[in-house]
Formats: structure tokens, sequence, C-alpha cells
């Protein structure tokens, strides 16, 4: 029985050996095979033509700003206009009371008409006294002192005619007409009201709408790209709201300042807008893109794939066997959150944009969809351009 009993046991021993050698060598074969796939997001290098921008911030500014104010003292008899009214160049606005002036100009007349009549006489009387002194009745003092005052009345007559002027110079200001095609703003006065000429305040203040203007900043390290490209043609403005979102209207580069402002570094350019709709205001502050060029044929990705190492610019390019490799590549600029490549990559190729941090070389990886990617992006808010 004792013998039996430890030839079971042994049995027993042995059965357990191999199941322990079958479970090790199990684990040990599953040790041994491949690592699991990285799940990681890619997108798809692209070829296109690709706007180049410049953004900056910058306010809107009316074309032309007129504030009227009166050039005579009177009373206003007519206000011929409501706020917020555009009106055209000529039109009547306000009208002060004229009668004082017309008064003034008659007045003027009368003046004229004396003194063309006492000019008259003393034609007259000189031509006599000439009889007179070339018959030796009257001395050459008597004939000098007519004289003078033939030309004393010369001199009044011609002072009669400039008072004339004055005063219908000054029933033109009777009326305050509009300068420029504008809107007109809240008004200052009301009819009834008494204005003068030395009046600080002004009656009322008209801005031109179309076309406006927009006074815009970029760093002054790009003022000499944009001289460049303004000397081979007209350049484009696009103008978005605040938040950079949405586009209110497209216009054309204008003129850039003849200083650069030290203090901040910056150059300031000037852009016009025909704002056939309104969509910008004056004092607006609004985000501007300058198309600077066209890049033809770009290659482009996000940015978010790009990695930077001691060696270098890279990224990882996933192939067609789902493992990754490591591309140097050279960008040409950035441009929001899209990145031009100068070499390295071709179009097609697949480039890592997520996941990046848990990645080698020959690493497999699970592509995930890819993220949006779009043909013209937009630059962010900012300078959005770096080489």
């Amino acid at each position: 029985m004792t013998l039996l009993r430890i030839h079971k046991v042994g049995i027993a021993l042995l059965l357990c050996a191999v199941l322990a050698g079958c479970s090790r060598a199990d684990k040990n074969a599953k040790a041994s095979g491949p690592p699991p796939s990285v799940p990681v997001g890619v997108a798809t290098v692209q070829q296109h033509d690709f706007p180049v921008y410049l953004t900056g911030l910058g306010a809107v500014q009316a074309f032309n700003t007129v504030s009227l104010k009166s050039r005579i003292d009177g009373q206003i008899m007519q206000v011929n206009f409501q706020e917020g009214q555009d009106v055209s160049v000529g039109q009547l606005l306000i009208q002060i009371d004229p009668r004082p002036y017309d008064v003034a100009l008659q007045t003027a007349k009368a003046n004229l008409q004396r003194d063309e009549a006492q000019l008259n006489n003393a034609k007259v009387q000189y031509a006599r006294m000439q009889a007179l002194y070339a018959g030796g009745v009257i001395a050459k003092q008597d004939l000098d002192t007519q004289e003078a005052m033939f030309g004393q009345y010369e001199g009044t007559i011609a002072a009669d005619k400039a008072a004339i002027n004055s005063a219908n110079l000054n029933l033109v200001y009777t009326r305050i007409t509009s300068p420029i095609n504008g809107r007109i703003g809240l008004r200052q006065v009301d009819i009834g009201n008494y204005v003068q000429a030395a009046s600080s305040t002004p009656m009322v203040i008209i801005t031109q709408l179309h076309p406006i203007a927009i006074d815009f900043t970029l760093p002054e390290d790009q003022l000499q790209a944009v001289r460049q490209r303004m000397k081979e043609g007209t350049l484009v403005v696009d103008v978005y709201s605040r938040d950079d979102q949405t586009k209110l209207s497209t216009g054309k580069l204008l003129t850039i300042d003849n200083q650069i402002d030290q203090t901040t570094g910056t150059a300031k350019f000037k852009a016009v807008f025909e704002n056939p709709d309104n969509n910008l205001w004056p004092n607006q502050f609004v985000n501007v893109h300058l198309l600077l060029e066209t890049r033809k044929d770009a290659l482009t990705m996000p940015a978010s794939a790009i990695q930077r190492g001691p060696q270098g610019t890279f990224t990882y390019a996933v192939d067609a066997n789902n493992t990754v490799q490591v591309k140097a590549v050279q960008i040409a600029l950035t441009q929001g959150n899209v990145v031009v490549i100068e070499s390295g990559l071709q179009a097609g190729d697949k480039v890592v944009t997520d996941g990046q941090e848990k990645l080698q070389p020959g690493s497999r990886v699970s592509v995930q969809a890819p993220v949006n990617q779009s043909k013209s992006p937009q630059p962010a808010e900012g300078n959005g351009l770096h080489s």
C-alpha cells in the first residue's frame, strides 16, 4: 500500500509540473508577441493654392467727417433733416434767419448808388474846373483838391462793392448745406435756437460711409514685404468682426503711413471699402486680413503634426502597414493652425496629429478618423504668419 500511494503522489506531482510548464510557456509566448497598436489621429498632406494673409487689428474710420458750424450769428428758422438721414452734396440742412443780412445787402447797394452819384458829380466838377484853370480863373491848388476828391469817391465805391459782396456771402452762409454725401448724426440745435459764429459746438456732424476706410497696424518687419507686393498690383483686404468669425467686407489697400510707431514697433496702413451694406461703422474695431500672396500648389498640413527635437523639426508619417516613421520637414510658414511644408513630405502622405507622445520609429498605430482640414484656412487673430 505504501508503494502504491507513493507512486500516485509522484504521478500527481509530474502532472502539476507539466501544467506549470505549459502555463509558463503560454505566458512567454504572449510576452514575445507583437505589441498592441497605438491609437492616433492622422491627417493627409494636401497640395493646393494657399492664400498667405497678414493679420492685424484695425478701426473703422469715416472717409470724410464734417462738423457743421455756423459762420454767422442768427436764429435758426428751419431744420430740414432727420437724425440718421442720408444726405447728398448741396442739400439744404439748416436755414438761419436771412432778414438781417438782406437788410445789410440793401444798405450796401444804396450806399453804392449814393457814392456813384457823388463820383459822377465830382467828375463833372473836375471837368469844369479844368476849363476854369485853363482860363486862369482858379488856382492849381483848387484843381488838385477836386482831383483828390475824385479819387476819394472811387475808393468809396470800391468799398461799397466789397460790402455788397460781403452781404451776399453772409446770405449764402444763412443756408447750411451738406458739403459731402454722408449720414447725419445726432443734431445739437433746434428751430428757434440762436447760433453764433464763435461757438465751438457743431450743429450737426456728417460722416461719409461710402466709401469708408479702415486704419490697421502690422509689425514693422512685414512693411517691406507689403511694399514690394503693392508695386506688383492692388492688394486685397478682408475685414472680419471682433471675434474674427464673421466676414464683413472686402476692399483694397490704399496706402502706408509715412512713419513707424517706435513705441509699438508697428506700421500703420489704410484700406478702403465700398461698404454697400453699411456693415462697417465709424470707430468699429475689426480684424483685418491682408492677402499678401497666393502660393501655387503648396503642401499643407495641420500644425499639430509638427514635432520639434534636438535634430530639428520632424513629423510622424504613417505608411501603408500602419507603422510610423520619423520624417524631417522644413516649414515654409505657419498660418493659424496650418503649416506650409517646404520639403520632407509629399501630397497624400499621412501624418500623425494626435498621440505622438506614445510613438517611436516603427510603432504600429491604429488610425483614427482624420482631422478636418481646410484648403483655405483663415488666420487666427494676431499676426498669423510665421516663417
